[in-house]
């Protein structure tokens, strides 16, 4: 091979690669963050990790455990609107070549501010674990609706941001089938998709536990802290040429 092709050769592991890893790995934190705190301060729901929710509402339905059906119902629904209202602007922001992943961020960290400051004229510094506010939270799970659709556009393998199971299951299988990563290209990008796969495990960890520590601050307050970094992120303009598909998930074959 000569000098000049291998000069013009594509890195496998690029900087955009690299730079979608640690975005996708913010927004991971994030969603701990905020399952931590709805969870904790609004009365046992989740805003994002909505399989939560669906297994809250079959225990009260089958009336078990004094769990309200009220709350999970209402998660479910505002973060299925999320889901369908930004998944119909993306796609017309990308048909007209915007930067739709920096405006459905804005989204976002505007609503999870609109949810906080509710819950401050609500009950100012505390929390709403004793009445919970079901406009806050619909609110919430509305802002994590639209980070789901992001992430489905998105699509980095391994790097689904509100969930961390199957990014688990991936994991382990992959080490467990092919411990030693070989050299080489493909050895570069397996290596990149066990990054992107163990960060979002400990981001959500990370996510999970930095939401416990801001849960006695109030939900008004810990809110506007998580809408503050997803703001922050929006308009850093870290990420104006951020790819819609990442490498291939390593192979569990």
């Amino acid at each position: 091979m000569s000098e000049s092709s291998t000069a013009s050769a594509p890195a496998p592991v690029d900087r955009t690669q690299l730079r979608t890893t640690v975005i996708m790995t913010v927004l991971t934190v994030v969603a701990g963050a905020i399952d931590a705190i709805t969870f904790l301060t609004m009365g046992r729901v989740f805003a994002a990790l909505e399989t939560g929710n669906v297994l809250f509402l079959t225990f009260a339905v089958a009336g078990s455990g004094h769990v309200s059906a009220v709350r999970p119902t209402v998660a479910l629904v505002t973060f299925a609107a999320g889901v369908a209202t930004a998944s119909f602007v993306i796609r017309a922001l990308g048909a007209r070549r915007r930067r739709w992943f920096r405006t459905a961020l804005a989204a976002e960290g505007a609503l999870l501010a609109v949810a906080g400051s509710l819950a401050l004229a609500l009950r100012g510094t505390g929390s709403l674990a004793h009445g919970p506010d079901l406009v806050v939270l619909a609110v919430v799970a509305l802002a994590m609706g639209v980070r789901s659709a992001v992430v489905l556009r998105v699509a980095v393998p391994g790097m689904p941001t509100l969930l961390l199971q199957m990014s688990l299951v991936q994991l382990v299988a992959d080490v467990a089938t092919a411990p030693r990563v070989p050299d080489g290209e493909q050895g570069a990008l397996r290596r990149l998709a066990r990054t992107r796969l163990t960060a979002t495990i400990c981001g959500m960890f990370v996510g999970g536990t930095l939401g416990t520590l801001m849960a006695p601050w109030g939900t008004g307050r810990a809110l506007l802290v998580v809408a503050t970094i997803v703001v922050v992120l929006a308009l850093s303009g870290v990420h104006p040429d951020l790819p819609r598909h990442g490498p291939p998930a390593p192979r569990t074959s």
